[in-house]
């Protein structure tokens, strides 16, 4: 069996989400785990529950008897919770976290697309991520219904202070498929306001190593 599928099995039968698979140099293999998602219930969103340091040493213990049983070949197992910067990967990744600011970047660049509005060589942006609004209500939710929205203000230089009466940046937005995404993550920002992502995801730290 091959080690994704064997980490996926392992993990999903513990009762988690499998966001990531890692093989370091060194022979460090790092798994990285979440709770399931609990989408609202009629508009109420359960409260966020976060990965402990026993959730990562109960997943630890099972993958290293499963990697042993199909002698897959490791030095360090470490498991953790995801980052301020968790990738985003699937369908239900996105449906969790519309209206939190994102990094995204394309495979390939907007190209005549980009419209005299942007490059169009850039293929990375930084925005909040919504539902597009020409899919709501799609009778297949999540096919190209997504965007990404932002400002591009422009940079400030240090000590120069910003008049409030500046006008902002135009509003610009993107709207994509995720077959067109090479990358996609939460931007790592950090709140100070008490444990969490400025978007609301949890930011990571818990974690077991094993050798």
């Amino acid at each position: 069996m091959a080690l994704k599928e064997i980490v996926e099995q392992t993990v999903i039968g513990l009762g988690y989400d499998l966001v990531e698979i890692d093989r370091s140099a060194g022979g460090l293999l790092r798994v990285t785990i979440d709770l399931p998602w609990v989408p609202p219930v009629d508009g109420v969103t359960a409260s966020e529950q976060f990965v402990t340091v026993e959730d990562c040493e109960k997943v630890t213990r099972q993958l290293q008897f499963a990697l042993e049983v199909d002698a897959i070949e490791y030095k360090r197992l470490e498991v953790s919770s995801p980052g301020i910067d968790r990738p985003l990967r699937h369908q239900q990744d996105f449906e969790r976290f519309v209206g939190q600011v994102i990094d995204i970047t394309l495979k390939a660049p907007l190209g005549v697309a980009a419209a005299g509005q942007v490059s169009a060589n850039r293929k990375k942006f930084r925005g909040v991520l919504e539902l597009a609004e020409q899919m709501l209500g799609a009778e297949v939710p999540g096919v190209g219904c997504w965007q990404i929205v932002w400002r591009d203000e422009p940079e400030v230089k240090p000590g120069v202070k910003v008049s409030k009466k500046r006008p902002l940046a135009p509003l610009q937005a993107l709207g994509f498929t995720l077959d067109e995404l090479r990358d996609a993550r939460l931007a790592p920002i950090v709140s100070f306001k008490g444990r969490g992502h400025a978007g609301g995801a949890g930011v990571g730290g818990e974690e077991f190593e094993s050798n």
